[in-house]
This record gives C-alpha cells, sequence and structure tokens, in this order.
C-alpha cells in the first residue's frame, strides 16, 4: 500500500491555522485527483480541498470541527488501492503479556537535533521562535512578554502551540496569586537570602496582565431582560483583525471633498455603450481607476510596514470591500492600474457577486496593497476606516450627494452659486510611514483625477 499525505493547505501568507468544516468523503471511498475529499474554513476564507492523487481515502486524521496548523497531516490517500488501515483489538492473551512483562531498563535518551543545529548553524532568535510557533502564538506571546523558548510545546516537532501558551499563561496567573509563603519562627535558623533579580528579569506588571484582560477579551454583566449570542465566525474573526489592525498602526486620517459633476456626465453618456458590452460600470470603478493611477505616484501609500523596514509593493492590488449583510469581505482587483474603466467595472460587479454567494477562491481576497471602503453606499457623510494590517492606507467614500456650492463663472470669472454632485472622501494612513503632507498632496492629485476625468479611461 502507498499511503500520500494531506496536509491542512496553506490559504494565505497570514493564514496560520485552518478547521475541518466537512468531510465529502469516507474512510474507504475511492477518489480522482483534483475531487474535493474536505471542506476547511479559515479566518478569511472557506475552501474544498481537493485530493493530490487518484487513489482510496484509507484514514481520517482530523475530525470535523476540529482546528489544526497549517501542515498538519489531516489524511491519508492509498494510491494502489489498499485496503483502509485498520488497528486490531489487542487479545486477553497480549494483554496478560503486556501486564506481565517487567518494566524495561531505561536507556539514555539521544539528544534531539533541533533544527537550526542540523543547518551546521544557531540560528537567529528570531528564525527559532519561527520554527517552534505559529504566527497567531508568536503575536499572543509577544502581547504577554512571554519568552516562547521557555514554554514546553505539544506540537509537531516540539511547536509551542496555543493551547501550550494558554496554559503557561494560567500558571503564571496561579503563581502570582498564590500565597506568600509564612514568615520565619522567631529563634528558627535564618536561610541565606538569594539575590534579587535584576530589574530586567522581572516579571510583567500587573498592569499589563489587567489590560490584555480588559482589552483582549473582555466580559461584561448580562442585565435583565438582556438576550446573549455568541458571535458567528465571520464577527468574531473581524473582530480580532480590526483590534489586532487599530493597535499595530498609528492611524490618521484626512478629508477631501470631491465633485464628481464630471464623472456623473461621463457614466450616464456611456451607460447604455457599456451595457452593450455587458458592463456595468459604478461610480466606484471610476474611484478605483483613478486611484490605482494616483497611487503610481506615492509609494508609500502602497506600501507596508515590516519591523524597521519598508515593504515597497511592486503591483497595485486595490480591495473593494463588499458588505455581505451581516458581514464583510475584501476581494482584491490585482493590478488595478492595467485595467481600463470597464475592465474595471466587470471585475467590481463579478467579485461582489461571488463574494456574496460565497463562491471566491482564497487568492481572490488575498494580496491588496491599499483598499476602498464605500460607506457613502447606504447614505454616510463620511467614515473613519481601520487600515488593514499589511497595508498602509484605506480610502473612505462618502455618499455623493446634490449640494449647493460656489463656483467660478467661467463666462465672467466672478463666483456664482450652483449645484454639483459632491462627496467627501477620507483618507486612513498609517503615520510610521506616510506624512501628513504626502497624504494632503495625494487627495489633492486624486481630486485633480477624479474632477478631469478622461473620456476614454
Amino acid at each position: 500500500m502507498a499511503r500520500i499525505e494531506v496536509p491542512m493547505p496553506q490559504m494565505g501568507e497570514s493564514i496560520a491555522e485552518g478547521t475541518v468544516s466537512k468531510w465529502l468523503k469516507n474512510v474507504g471511498d475511492t477518489v480522482e485527483r483534483d475531487e474535493p475529499i474536505l471542506e476547511i474554513s479559515t479566518d478569511k476564507v472557506d475552501a474544498e480541498i481537493p485530493a493530490p492523487q487518484s487513489g482510496t481515502l484509507v484514514e481520517v486524521a482530523v475530525q470535523e470541527g476540529e482546528t489544526v496548523e497549517v501542515g498538519t497531516i489531516v489524511a491519508y490517500l492509498d494510491t494502489e488501492g489498499g485496503a483502509p488501515a485498520a488497528t486490531p483489538p489487542p487479545s486477553a492473551a497480549d494483554e496478560s503479556e503486556t501486564a506481565a512483562a517487567p518494566d524495561p531498563e531505561p536507556a539514555s535518551p539521544a539528544p534531539a537535533p533541533t533544527p537550526e543545529r542540523s543547518q551546521g548553524k544557531p540560528g537567529s532568535e528570531e528564525e527559532r521562535l519561527r520554527q517552534r510557533s505559529t504566527p497567531v502564538v508568536r503575536r499572543m506571546a509577544e502581547e504577554h512578554g512571554v519568552d516562547l523558548s521557555t514554554v514546553e510545546g505539544s506540537g509537531y516537532a516540539g511547536r509551542v502551540t496555543k493551547q501550550d501558551l494558554e496554559a503557561h499563561l494560567k500558571r503564571r496567573e496561579d503563581d502570582r496569586s498564590a500565597p506568600a509563603p509564612a514568615a520565619p519562627t522567631p529563634g528558627a535558623p535564618v536561610q541565606p537570602a538569594t539575590a534579587p533579580r535584576p530589574a530586567a528579569a522581572a516579571a510583567p506588571s500587573d498592569i499589563w496582565t489587567a489590560f490584555y484582560n480588559q482589552v483582549q477579551n473582555p466580559e461584561f454583566p448580562v442585565r435583565d431582560a438582556d438576550r446573549v449570542e455568541p458571535m458567528d465566525k465571520i464577527r468574531r474573526l473581524t473582530a480580532e483583525h480590526m483590534v489586532v489592525a487599530k493597535r499595530i498602526a498609528p492611524h490618521v486620517h484626512s478629508f477631501i471633498e470631491i465633485d464628481f459633476t464630471r464623472i456623473d456626465q461621463i457614466r450616464r453618456e456611456g451607460k447604455k455603450r457599456w451595457a452593450e458590452q455587458g458592463a456595468r460600470v459604478s461610480f466606484t470603478a471610476f474611484v478605483v481607476w483613478a486611484l490605482s493611477r494616483v497611487l503610481r505616484d506615492y509609494p508609500t501609500l502602497n506600501a507596508t510596514a515590516s519591523g524597521n523596514n519598508i515593504i515597497y509593493r511592486a503591483n497595485v492590488n486595490i480591495g473593494v470591500a463588499v458588505d455581505l449583510d451581516p458581514g464583510l469581505i475584501v476581494p482584491v482587483i490585482r493590478d488595478a492600474d492595467h485595467l481600463s474603466l470597464v475592465g474595471i467595472g466587470k471585475k467590481i460587479v463579478d467579485l461582489a457577486d461571488r463574494a456574496r454567494s460565497r463562491q471566491l477562491a482564497p487568492q481572490e481576497i488575498q494580496g491588496a496593497t491599499f483598499s476602498i471602503t464605500n460607506p457613502g453606499v447606504l447614505g454616510t457623510m463620511v467614515g473613519l476606516p481601520i487600515i488593514p494590517k499589511g497595508t498602509a492606507g484605506i480610502l473612505g467614500t462618502g455618499a455623493i450627494e446634490k449640494r449647493v456650492v460656489v463656483v467660478e463663472d467661467p463666462a465672467t470669472g466672478g463666483d456664482s452659486i450652483a449645484i454639483r454632485k459632491r462627496s467627501i472622501f477620507s483618507l486612513g494612513y498609517d503615520h510610521r510611514i506616510v506624512d501628513g503632507a504626502d497624504a494632503a498632496r495625494f487627495l489633492a492629485d486624486l481630486k485633480e483625477v477624479m474632477e478631469t476625468f478622461p473620456d476614454d479611461g
């Protein structure tokens, strides 16, 4: 029997674990190559996982509802058509022999090679931690001031799992709440005092423990007539992502008002022509077109802070938020600066329709370098959106409404009052790498492109 492994796949660079939602095949079923055998759910997308080769499903290692790390083996396939593996129960004779057999003499354990030693070099501390834990665990450890090298891991190859870290934190909390040792009895011999620990080695202040208990997962009393419902998966993961994103980037917001009169005229004139091409071009398509062109000149807004480095993205990939009612998802328009206005319009409609029917592929919600959210479609004048983690900016577009404004009369050069379709845009940016002056220049250039939109966009 030739057994091959089916691992939990890596569904994105920031995804560290997945949940087995449903097995589509049973043990003993034959499967064809690329035929879906199970459904998994991650913090960003649900997906069907195909069989890597044709064969027979001989073992299911992870049950429905279980969450495991990326790379964990979830099943085994036999590519030669053998029978499912089964472990026979021990006979009574076997059990009696096992019970009567003396314990063997313990052998001297051989030292287990560490990953960095097997490579012939010690490796940096960051590499050792990366090998022993997932990004989720490393983030938790950093937030709670835990050195992962001091935590015993129960995962594969000694990796520290989330459960290991939670148990470690609980033990640490229990140790802090333990009663102090009793005072020595008068006349009893005094034990030599141990040297005090240096300040750097002292345990984290209790104020941080209180902070994390209140910020990370606060709970509040339930009053009479209140209704309590657990968060669904989308809501829970959205909440976690928003907390992390808000804590990582120092948010600053700037605003500008955009006149949509020119765009509204182009849209009305081109509506019939675009419909013949099977396209619907919304106001959002105009915004994505203009934004993608202006971002070329502002690399820090199409970048991300990574430690003490800045990663300037080579592509302009625009994430467009889609309301799922309830919930939110952000599919990505890749290389938007190379698409025409009609091409962007078609892409937006396609991604939004498939997002609402939950038919997006994992790669279609990854890799955004900048995002747009449109609270204005529901009448909101302006919003202050949160910058998605791993990017440096997000644009919020407010409601497009008719407003009375003062404009310059081109005939006389004087001022006059007119009615114009206008909208307020908000730019949220990461102040670690984007300065306020650059943000202001970016918005001014975006306004210029929007209000003088070319006919052949």
